[in-house]
């Protein structure tokens, strides 16, 4: 008969520890992702609100500014327009700036709504390691029993071959045949893990 290694087994009892037990409950650190992905949304939501902000105040300045008919053509809006920046470059000067503050801003949008888009795809593969992890701890506890079913399993053939051992030398005075046949190729299933790929092996009792 083979000896039954309980090396990598970790089921000796159902609280033993050994490769499986060691696995069974990983710390997974939490991630910082979700915190900082509120943070950048409420940021995307202020940068927002700025450029609207200013863009109302540029058409509120240019409406007060700009006398031009309900009626007129495109061609004496843009008249009136250039004409309003003539006469008064302080206004223009304004506009200048409420126009590059905006663009500042949507570029800085731009930027932050890049960096979301990136933390959400992370997010997204973090949950699924998460969901990994989840699913590897109930698959761990399933190959610990299947563990310590064998091994006990291993025991009773163990016991059970010590009885026809026993009995076998008056069993053939009897039927001139042996008790039981068949110990020397009989196993029993192991689950064992190598890293990230388990493996079941059958091992000879």
């Amino acid at each position: 008969m083979g000896h039954w290694p309980n090396r990598a087994l970790g089921i000796g009892s159902v609280g033993g520890v050994g490769r499986w037990g060691r696995n069974l409950s990983p710390h997974t650190p939490q991630s910082p992702i979700p915190t900082l992905m509120n943070q950048i949304q409420a940021e995307i939501a202020a940068l927002k609100s700025q450029i609207q902000a200013l863009q109302q105040e540029r058409a509120a300045l240019t409406i007060n500014n700009v006398i031009s008919g309900e009626n007129d053509s495109p061609l004496a809006m843009v008249e009136a327009y250039r004409r309003q920046a003539r006469e008064n470059p302080q206004l223009s000067v304004e506009l200048k700036g409420i126009d590059d503050a905006v663009a500042a801003l949507e570029l800085q949008l731009q930027q932050k709504q890049a960096q979301l888009a990136r933390w959400q795809i992370e997010s997204k593969q973090l949950t699924q390691q998460q969901q990994l992890e989840e699913a590897k701890k109930v698959a761990q506890v399933h190959a610990q029993r299947v563990n310590q079913l064998a091994a006990e399993l291993a025991t009773e053939i163990r016991l059970l071959k010590r009885c026809a051992d026993e009995l076998s030398p008056m069993y053939w005075q009897v039927y001139y045949k042996p008790f039981i046949t068949g110990f020397k190729t009989i196993s029993v299933p192991h689950v064992r893990s190598d890293g990230e790929v388990w493996t079941i092996v059958n091992r000879i009792v």
